[in-house]
């Protein structure tokens, strides 16, 4: 028997502020819209929330696509499901890889046994149309997968001309929206992408837990005319989508709780409006590389490619990548990214995502970075990161 003093104390998290590479700030009305009653995964209750959500996730996928919902699991869920139902042992998939993510790809092409062509361009840097046309003329892929928003570097990948070129080919577009979805603007239907893939603790300000996915009709034949079944048992969609459909073949029990979530925070990103969001998103980005730049910290990507939800900054010369991030945490409770693969210990990873996305967040994070580096020593004008970021939103919001 457990007697009382074996057991471990209640769950107490320190309160932080996110702004990180993920997960994002939560609002209270999604935590608690996660503690309402549990229902039945086919009670008539949630099978109306699974539809609701679904017809959110399509004005936010801007999509009329049938085959639009949440998979069960975290991102990594969602781009898991588009690659193993897009792709049987020995189909050939060309991969774009400029960081992390894209390598992650690749790597779970590779599992299944599809034959994985990557091409490759620096962390920070993005892909032109001409060479995504010239690996497509050599390798002739059934599908090409490729990042809009690399979290792992901070670079936005134009894809409305590369996905011209993808079709021409007579290939399948796979795209990786999990840090850009709610954020800016993800097209889907007018950038003519076949499968795409996101995350719930991104911009859409939900804890993880949930990945919202979209196929096309183009998509949803190639599943159909597949040779053999889904190496996945559990996301495999000719199974998810009868359960997400008309005949609510029971597949998996869905988490339902996670959903009460999704729910409750999608609702909040279209009363906020689209369009609203994502210039929120650029102000708060502006503002913040005003501060940055104030006080000598540049950004690790070009000017015309650079995130508005998660700005990779440059780490000045002389100055420990781990102690500012721990001192920020430790004194401040704000939460920031450190580099990845080859940016480790060179580059920072700032989120303004979702919730996070505030001027509040930028201005406070600004004054408490100053701190920090003055501290370790860096030079600094102090209070000059502050003042160019409000001087950015005094012209900008009432100028």
């Amino acid at each position: 028997m457990i007697t009382e003093h074996h057991l471990h104390p209640p769950i107490h998290p320190p309160r932080r502020t996110l702004m990180g590479p993920g997960p994002s700030d939560v609002s209270a009305s999604v935590l608690a819209s996660m503690g309402a009653p549990t229902v039945g995964h086919l009670d008539p209750y949630f099978l109306r929330i699974m539809d609701e959500v679904q017809d959110m996730l399509r004005e936010l996928f801007h999509t009329r696509n049938e085959l639009t919902l949440a998979v069960s699991g975290t991102g990594s869920s969602g781009m898991e499901a588009c690659v193993v139902n897009l792709l049987e042992a020995g189909d050939k998939i060309v991969v774009c890889t400029n960081g992390v993510f894209g390598g992650r790809m690749a790597d779970v092409a590779g599992r299944i046994g599809a034959e994985v062509v990557q091409i490759e361009r620096p962390f920070g840097e993005v892909f032109s149309v001409e060479e995504i046309k010239e690996v497509l003329e050599k390798e002739k892929p059934k599908v090409l997968g490729i990042v809009h928003a690399e979290t792992s570097t901070g670079a936005a990948q134009p894809l409305k001309e590369i996905s011209e070129a993808v079709h021409a080919a007579d290939a399948l577009l796979l795209v990786d929206c999990v840090t850009s979805l709610g954020g800016m603007p993800v097209k889907v239907d007018e950038w003519d992408i076949d499968a795409a893939y996101s995350g719930t603790q991104k911009c859409l300000s939900c804890p993880p837990g949930l990945a919202p996915v979209t196929f096309s009709s183009r998509a949803v034949a190639a599943m159909d005319a597949r040779k053999t079944k889904v190496s996945s048992w559990y996301l495999d969609m000719s199974m998810v989508r009868a359960y997400w459909g008309d005949s609510r073949a029971y597949h998996h029990t869905a988490p339902i709780n996670m959903n009460y979530g999704l729910h409750q925070a999608l609702r909040l990103v279209l009363e906020e409006g689209l369009e609203n969001r994502f210039s929120r998103h650029y102000a708060n980005h502006c503002a913040l590389k005003a501060g940055l730049q104030a006080i000598g910290i540049q950004f690790a990507v070009a000017d015309d490619h650079q995130l508005p939800m998660l700005n990779a900054v440059l780490i000045p010369e002389g100055i420990d990548d781990a102690t500012i991030r721990g001192e920020l945490l430790e004194w401040f409770g704000i939460e920031i990214g450190g580099g990845l693969g080859p940016m480790k210990g060179k580059t920072w990873r700032i989120g303004l995502m979702g919730e996070s996305s505030r001027n509040t967040n930028v201005l406070q994070f600004l004054a408490a970075l100053e701190h920090c580096l003055l501290h370790a020593g860096y030079q600094l004008p102090p209070g000059a990161g502050v003042a160019a970021a409000n001087d950015f939103y005094r012209t900008t919001i009432t100028g």
